[in-house]
């Protein structure tokens, strides 16, 4: 049936349908997506850790077992106790309450670093395989100088000019891996917009824009979330290491990699001062990197098999 007439604007417009018929399109295909997420592994056990990281976070807004920068010299290197589960610092702050509040840090590191690199990457690949030709080029050679100049290097030199804070070290991050997201944007356009629906919707008079929003950025979406999470463990780690070697979260604010930095001159001490934050890190990077790898085995139409 075609509309007004018109068969090439009724294949465009036209629904697809991947379910049971009578079944609406969005709904048939998040039930597959959650069918085949109930048996990926990676995705159930990387979405558990990441779940409880945020719900943490979260939490530490509200409520911490104590003040995490309360000070308490007379119990400074307890070690874990009823009242202190995982023991005190060489301040005497409970480590338990800093690991919470520390995972509002990791949050907030990774969401500012991935929305900087997405917000600018994704509409730059998209414009460069829309336009094409020495726009193209000038965009992604662009790319490969930010590319080519080390994260962490920036992240340093930002800090040092602009001083010590969390927000200036993710938005070094940030801005370095925004070629990531415009390389991955890029070449998965280019694979949509040479597709026929994507040809028809141009016959039909669909403008460049328009096509970028309608057709193309939906269809690579899954890819780009499964980037996202993938990118986020990235700052995840880069933060920590700015906070260890004091360019990062200035203290006495808690955060992982602040908490690894002051604990390594008290190792003969309470050596579990470094290991508590750096099973936290491992644990969240271990997450999000199982996140995205459930991701691109539940989105990507390559794997579902």
């Amino acid at each position: 049936m075609s509309i007004g007439g018109d068969p090439v604007a009724a294949a465009v417009a036209a629904p697809i349908s991947d379910g049971p018929a009578g079944a609406p399109a969005g709904t048939a295909r998040l039930s597959v997506a959650w069918r085949r997420a109930r048996h990926s592994p990676s995705l159930l056990i990387g979405g558990t850790i990441v779940a409880i990281m945020v719900l943490m976070a979260i939490l530490s807004f509200v409520w911490t077992p104590y003040n995490p920068l309360g000070i308490a010299p007379q119990i400074a290197l307890h070690g874990p106790s009823s009242a202190h589960l995982l023991g005190t610092d060489q301040y005497g702050r409970d480590v338990l309450s800093r690991l919470i509040a520390g995972a509002r840090i990791t949050i907030y590191a990774g969401v500012v670093s991935v929305l900087i690199a997405g917000l600018i990457g994704i509409p730059a690949g998209l414009f460069a395989a829309q336009r094409g030709g020495l726009l193209d080029e000038a965009i992604m050679r662009t790319g490969d100088v930010i590319y080519g100049f080390p994260a962490l290097l920036a992240a340093i030199t930002l800090s040092a000019a602009l001083g010590a804070s969390t927000t200036v070290a993710m938005i070094a991050i940030g801005i370095a891996y925004i070629p990531v997201f415009a390389r991955v944007t890029r070449g998965s356009a280019l694979a949509v917009l040479s597709s026929d629906f994507v040809l028809a919707a141009r016959a039909y008079g669909r403008r460049p824009f328009a096509v970028l929003r309608r057709h193309v950025l939906p269809n690579i979406a899954a890819i780009l979330i499964v980037q996202a999470s993938l990118l986020f463990s990235v700052a995840i780690l880069a933060e920590t290491a700015l906070d260890f070697l004091g360019l990062g979260t200035p203290p006495p604010t808690a955060s992982w990699g602040q908490m690894i930095g002051t604990a390594q001159n008290y190792l003969a001490e309470d050596p579990m001062l470094a290991v508590w934050p750096g099973i936290a890190i491992f644990l969240a990077v271990l997450g999000f990197n199982l996140l995205g790898d459930g991701l691109r085995e539940v989105l990507d139409p390559r794997l579902r098999q």
